[in-house]
């Protein structure tokens, strides 16, 4: 049943309201937003380009790590284009095959970083806690196993979830108290029986946010009860340092989609909502990214001398050296 036959639905757009009560500080929030956006994109392209150009980043952690880079990209992606385009000119306005096609993607790039976050907390549990089995264990086969099942498992999950969104039409209102296209708001809108759509969205959403996370909670506290053996202050406060600021990130990411999607639904919860929604939205993306990995040594020393490189390269330019002469 196509939701664009227009003897099946009178909707043809729908309209954002999550900014219409504060289009004062519209320019103010497309400023941030674009700089989240840029930095989400740098930090996270950076990322890519270091662990494909560098040899002895060539392992498990970094081989995940890369894949949730790409995952952040394309999932901002999804969402913040839009976002700034409506700041921008005013536009609150969405086609409905528009919408659909944002729950699609986003749907499925975020349940895909659910089971991949979890998978990389797995690693370091094998790592720290099992050193001596790691490198049998997390073979490359196994890695690329791992990371392809996390991508697959949202694809064909939120695919058939897609079919069953294309079933539903819309004959009435049109306004999405949201700002991207989510899918409760999309359900509450339509004017077809819409409850099994209801129940499978929960499912799916128990299904990709609790498990990953219980996974990953399981992984750390194993690690941290593994970091606190050991014997160095200073080794066990740095290495405590870096997992409880991953344990906290992936808290708060976890957290909101489970709030958003499987607390329920209360008048005095749309706000909060809206506010849960951003920190597993706008968050993550420029967060990991600086956590994950430009946070670790190994790839600062990278970094560094990938900098250091650029340095001298353009030092010796004609250019830098009239320049240097002048003074």
């Amino acid at each position: 049943m196509s939701l664009m036959k227009k003897n099946e639905t009178d909707v043809t757009e729908f309209i954002f309201l999550a900014f219409g009560e504060i289009l004062h500080l519209q320019t103010f929030l497309f400023l941030i937003f674009l700089a989240i956006y840029i930095l989400t994109l740098t930090a996270n392209s950076v990322n890519i380009l270091l662990v494909m150009t560098h040899q002895h980043l060539h392992t498990p952690m970094y081989y995940f790590l890369g894949n949730l880079s790409c995952l952040e990209i394309l999932y901002s992606s999804a969402i913040l284009p839009k976002m700034l385009a409506i700041l921008w000119t005013g536009d609150m306005t969405i086609s409905v095959k528009g919408c659909i096609a944002q729950l699609y993607f986003f749907s499925l790039l975020i349940c895909s970083e659910c089971y991949l976050l979890s998978v990389m907390s797995y690693d370091r549990f094998l790592a720290i806690c099992k050193p001596l089995h790691y490198a049998t264990l997390m073979n490359s086969k196994c890695c690329v196993q791992l990371a392809v099942s996390c991508w697959v498992n949202g694809v064909v999950f939120v695919s058939l979830y897609l079919m069953l969104v294309l079933e539903i039409h819309y004959c009435g209102l049109n306004e999405i108290d949201h700002f991207y296209c989510e899918a409760f708001p999309l359900i509450n809108l339509s004017c077809s029986h819409s409850t099994i759509l209801s129940f499978v969205t929960l499912a799916l959403a128990f299904i990709f946010s609790f498990p990953p996370f219980l996974l990953t909670v399981i992984s750390y506290v194993y690690i941290i009860s593994a970091v606190l053996k050991i014997p160095s202050t200073i080794g066990r406060q740095k290495a405590f340092s870096t997992c409880s600021s991953h344990l906290i990130v992936v808290c708060i990411f976890y957290g909101a989609i489970i709030i958003v999607y499987l607390v329920p639904k209360m008048e005095t919860m749309k706000v909060l909502n809206k506010i849960f929604s951003l920190l597993y939205t706008i968050l993550p993306p420029i967060a990991n990214p600086l956590i994950y990995s430009l946070r670790n040594k190994d790839v600062k020393e990278v970094l560094k001398k990938l900098l250091g490189k650029l340095w001298k390269t353009n030092s010796k330019s004609p250019g830098c050296a009239m320049y240097r002469s002048e003074w």
